[in-house]
């Protein structure tokens, strides 16, 4: 009898193996063809540097803040803060991206929030105690503090945008115009709808299958996929060769990727609650961004945290995603321009 029950729960474990490959194994994404040729093409090329401006390192109480500062070649007419999103770090707002702001005559600074890339790792985080999204504000407060800059045309994406909703809200003095992109004034809001369990189950597979097998390829392709997922129906693809590229210098030339920061910052979101009450106090220009179809933070989201924002200007993109793919960069670019062309 004993050796009929080992069997037949072998005979279960072993199904259970064959469907969970199957599970991670099985993905509505489709690459394009030469991926795999790209990826390793990048895999055996060097990898260059995404890093060429001055950097250092602020301080907020026990926490690290890496930064990055970048001049115009001709006089400052002030300054741009880039805070990135959820598990992100400071690369994800590309080189390209900086240019037309330099371009205009704009210092741009960019740095890894809490928990990502070169900032300090919180190995004594507390589920029961956590930082908040107001504790991420003033890293960013302790950036400007650190360089020596009085106020800032702060720009967020996704929970980035939220992270300078509150730098607008509890540093006034400290914010000279305000982009939100992708983002929204309460994550959590019953009263908005949510992603679909598609894409939820989708990055469940790509976790997964992360977790097996940590290699470089692999984390490459996570970035790739979850790209995919996130990007929006317009006329357009991520770049594979610039996504490769960016991943390996992470892993290789920086900290690579905290497994914990996801944890740390969605509770960041969820213990620091709405804001929507709140930003009717911000009176900089303001620019609410969105694209229309961005499968993670809906479009929703925008529509009914911008008008709370007094005289706040939008710009939603047809067609986008949760994403900044080349496509739209010069609307995106224009927009926030503008957005800080209104400060006196």
């Amino acid at each position: 009898m004993f050796r009929k029950i080992l069997l037949g729960l072998g005979s279960l474990l072993a199904i259970a193996a064959v469907a969970f490959y199957y599970y991670i194994n099985t993905s509505q994404v489709k690459l394009p063809e030469d991926t795999d040729i790209i990826v390793k093409s990048a895999l055996s090329s060097a990898i260059p540097n995404l890093v060429v401006g001055e950097t250092g390192m602020a301080t907020n109480g026990d926490v690290k803040i890496w930064y990055e500062s970048k001049m115009p070649t001709d006089s400052v007419k002030g300054t741009v803060l880039l805070v990135m999103g959820l598990g992100a770090s400071a690369m994800i707002w590309d080189n390209e991206f900086h240019q037309p702001f330099l371009e205009a005559g704009y210092q741009v600074v960019r740095f890894d929030n809490r928990d990502v890339g070169l900032s300090t790792w919180l190995e004594d985080w507390d589920e029961d105690n956590p930082y908040t999204l107001e504790d991420m504000a003033q890293d960013g407060i302790a950036v400007l503090d650190a360089l020596n800059i009085p106020e800032a045309h702060v720009v967020g994406a996704s929970m980035g945008g939220m992270i300078v909703q509150q730098m607008a809200i509890s540093h006034p003095d400290r914010i000279a115009s305000l982009t939100s992109i992708m983002s929204s004034g309460h994550i959590t809001d019953p009263e908005v709808p949510t992603g679909s369990d598609a894409l939820t189950s989708e990055f469940t597979k790509l976790g997964l299958k992360l977790f097996l097998d940590r290699s470089d390829r692999n984390f490459i392709y996570y970035q790739i996929m979850s790209r995919h997922l996130l990007k929006g129906d317009g006329p357009y693809d991520i770049n594979i060769k610039n996504t490769a590229q960016m991943t390996l210098y992470e892993l290789k030339e920086r900290n690579g990727y905290n497994p914990n920061a996801a944890t740390h910052q969605i509770k960041a979101m969820e213990v620091s609650g709405s804001r929507l009450e709140a930003l009717p106090q911000i009176t900089v220009p303001t620019l609410i961004l969105h694209g229309k179809s961005d499968p993670l933070v809906q479009f929703e989201h925008a529509l009914k945290y911008a008008p709370l924002i007094p005289d706040a200007d939008t710009l939603f993109i047809e067609g986008m995603g949760h994403d900044l793919p080349m496509i739209y960069r010069e609307e995106i670019h224009a927009g926030i321009l503008n957005t800080i062309g209104k400060v006196l």
